[in-house]
């Protein structure tokens, strides 16, 4: 009974010990400078208002961390980043004029403002905008306006080409009788001129087929660009005009 009353009293002392060791639990509604919570958020708000600076980010106590709204600030203020300082609109580049506050407007029948002195998008296809202003009559009105501001150009004739223009690819592929490779004119005499040699001082088979028709083609050939006489030169293709050939 003896034993058991003093390990009694060793463990209510062993308490007491520890109980003034304890100190006194810190405040988790203050924040780091204020008294609680409530005062930072009131100095954030002011700040947004521009009545006095920004305070250091303090994080919300955790028992109402979902329950604070994270600002009441009116529309046009300046939001906060994820640090708590003021987001600040992007420097004006060099040479830009800058848009005072006082220049922005809202364009009637907009929705997002606009800078003053800008051509405002046009709300034509906005029905009420529209109504508001136009009835069945200034349409009619419009549109006889419209009418009567109509200029018909007269027809011209088209000009007629000279003598020493080049000749038309086009009007010769058409008008041949034969297709590329069958030969339609007599090449038998006697040639000076290489036929590779020959078409490769031409940049391109157009210019090769025009050449050939100002010197004599496609009867003769004396520059040797057509050996198999089917009229068409250093195998320029009458194809791609004679596919689009209406047939009787």
């Amino acid at each position: 009974m003896r034993a058991s009353s003093i390990r009694a009293g060793a463990a209510g002392a062993a308490m007491l010990a520890l109980a003034g060791c304890v100190g006194e639990a810190p405040d988790r509604a203050a924040g780091v400078g204020f008294g609680d919570y409530e005062a930072y958020l009131a100095q954030r708000e002011a700040a947004l208002r521009g009545n006095g600076p920004i305070p250091a980010a303090v994080s919300p106590p955790a028992a109402s961390a979902s329950a604070a709204p994270l600002s009441s600030a009116p529309l046009g203020a300046a939001p906060l980043n994820p640090m708590g300082a003021a987001m600040q609109a992007p420097p004006t580049p060099a040479g830009a004029p800058a848009v005072p506050p006082a220049a922005i407007a809202l364009v009637p029948g907009a929705t997002a403002p606009a800078v003053a002195g800008a051509v405002a998008i046009s709300d034509e296809q906005n029905f009420e905008a529209v109504a508001s202003r136009e009835t069945i009559e200034s349409d009619k009105a419009r549109l006889e306006a419209n009418r009567a501001a109509y200029t018909q150009v007269p027809p011209t004739a088209l000009p007629e080409r000279s003598d020493n223009a080049a000749p038309n690819l086009a009007a010769f592929a058409l008008a041949a009788p034969n297709r590329l490779g069958v030969p339609a004119y007599n090449r038998i005499g006697l040639k000076f001129a290489n036929h590779d040699r020959a078409c490769e001082k031409f940049a391109s088979a157009d210019l090769a087929q025009t050449a050939f028709l100002q010197n004599g083609g496609p009867e003769r050939d004396p520059g040797n660009l057509d050996p198999d006489g089917d009229g068409f030169a250093c195998s320029w293709d009458p194809t791609p005009f004679q596919s689009v050939r209406v047939q009787p």
